[in-house]
């Protein structure tokens, strides 16, 4: 039986309160977490005493240290064997939720965390799971090939954790979800945060939890937070629609949601060619340029992202203007989480819809939903706005052909930009290194000495071949 939170806990936003070891609060500051968010206030005393939990939450709450805490709090590093599990329904969200461990574990020396997801091969995943691991994060479906190959095994698990389990469930995963639940220990934690909390969720947490405590952190936005404007646009006018908004809210970095792949690469298309820096991110495109589309728009080298609800999962950008949702999505809670992408960590947003006759439905729902009235805007007061053409990004990004598995790290890259080539630490950008490639971000009007010079130098006393995208 699912029981409330209540009494809840004593409020205290300091992490001092959850008697973590001295480096590890040095570390939390480090990171700029300065205070508890409400979801990491409601669950982590919870969490370090063990219970099952029932997390509700929006994207952008602070959840992955809400269950991360937990997990390296209990880890026995001389054990080098998997002690925790953490599934999310896509590769990227698995890999921005084991980057972020990674740096939430830095007061630690020798914590190995694995990622395990489908669209790369399987055999250096193999080969990193024989060198011991302490922490599994991944998607099912992978996941559950390495159960099946016994290449992986969870004896030892002592902390489960469905990451975004709403939308695991949507994209089929509860049959690999129990097959992998099953095989680990019947004492253990199992921590579930899920951004909605529908009939399914019941019972996922039914059959996998025992007495979870349910969390709740209001999930209607607030207008002081997100500001959403409603447009009525036919289907013939939607791209200029989308144009005139962009340029008259002066948008400089934007998700543009669309429910189909066609509809997405249509839209991506028409922006470009009217002079914006945009990409596409949807389902046809083969895992590596999913990866650079999602780098060079969290690294701000590219202003627009115009992306289908899947694609998108797992994106994680700390300062996006804005979300416009180009087609209306078919969900209420789908709509919430599109829109939470912006607005995050106090910060203002931006929420810009358009719609047609045939969909005031929808908007009549969402309104019920947030229990407020909508706001709505007339696309003729800004169809003057200045025929500009829009801004380019400040940055720009550079592909190096080294990663991991070459032993570059963000460091070696950086120290090669500002030593030999000159360039000042303050025009270097976000620094993504993969398994075998890197990306750094670096001011437009350096970025073509800066290609120059590593073309011309080393990293690491190696050559590499490198690329401006």
């Amino acid at each position: 039986m699912t029981t409330p939170a209540n009494p809840a806990p004593e409020s205290n936003s300091d992490f001092a309160s959850l008697k973590l070891p001295e480096a590890a609060l040095e570390n939390l500051s480090s990171l700029g977490y300065k205070a508890m968010t409400p979801i990491q206030e409601q669950s982590l005393p919870l969490a370090f005493k063990g219970h099952d939990l029932i997390a509700k939450a929006k994207t952008g709450s602070g959840k992955t240290a809400a269950f991360a805490l937990p997990i390296l709090n209990k880890l026995n590093i001389r054990f080098f064997a998997v002690q925790a599990i953490i599934l999310c329904p896509t590769r990227e969200l698995s890999s921005q939720v084991a980057k972020e461990i990674r740096r939430l574990a830095r007061y630690q020396q020798n914590i190995k965390v694995v990622t395990l997801c489908g669209g790369q091969p399987i055999g250096p995943q193999i080969g990193s799971l024989e060198h011991g691991a302490h922490v599994v994060v991944g998607t099912p479906g992978r996941i559950k090939d390495h159960l099946q190959k016994r290449t992986l095994i969870l004896d030892d698990i002592n902390t489960v954790v469905l990451d975004e389990a709403d939308r695991m469930l949507d994209m089929g995963f509860y049959a690999d979800i129990e097959t992998i639940i099953q095989q680990t220990p019947s004492k253990r934690q199992t921590l579930l945060f899920s951004a909605t909390y529908p009939e399914k969720i019941k019972q996922l947490s039914s059959d996998f939890q025992k007495d979870p405590i349910e969390i709740s952190v209001e999930s209607v936005h607030s207008n002081s937070q997100i500001e959403q404007i409603f447009y009525q646009a036919s289907r013939s006018k939607k791209n200029d629609a989308t144009y005139q908004l962009l340029l008259s809210h002066k948008i400089s970095s934007a998700v543009i949601f669309c429910n189909t792949k066609v509809c997405c690469q249509e839209v991506s298309e028409f922006l470009y060619d009217h002079g914006f820096n945009v990409l596409a991110l949807h389902g046809d495109l083969e895992q590596r340029d999913r990866d650079d589309v999602l780098i060079r728009f969290s690294n701000k080298s590219c202003s627009i992202l115009v992306a289908t609800d899947v694609a998108a999962r797992g994106l994680d950008i700390d300062d996006l203007q804005a979300v416009i949702n180009y087609d209306l999505s078919r969900d209420n809670d789908i709509y919430t989480h599109r829109i939470g992408r912006t607005g995050r960590a106090g910060k203002s947003g931006l929420a810009l819809s358009l719609y047609s006759e045939s969909e005031k439905y929808k908007l009549e729902s969402i309104e019920t939903s947030q229990k407020q009235p909508l706001i709505y805007g007339d696309l003729k007061s800004i169809e003057n706005a200045e025929n500009i053409m829009p801004e380019q990004p400040s940055m720009v990004t550079l592909c190096i052909f080294g990663g991991r598995k070459q032993k570059v790290r963000p460091g070696d890259i950086l120290g090669a930009l500002t030593g030999e080539a000159g360039i000042d630490g303050k025009c270097v950008g976000k620094i993504d290194v993969t398994d075998f490639s890197s990306y750094v971000a670096i001011e437009r009007e350096h970025a073509k000495k800066a290609l120059q010079r590593l073309l011309d130098g080393k990293i690491k006393g190696r050559k590499f071949k490198a690329k401006l995208l």
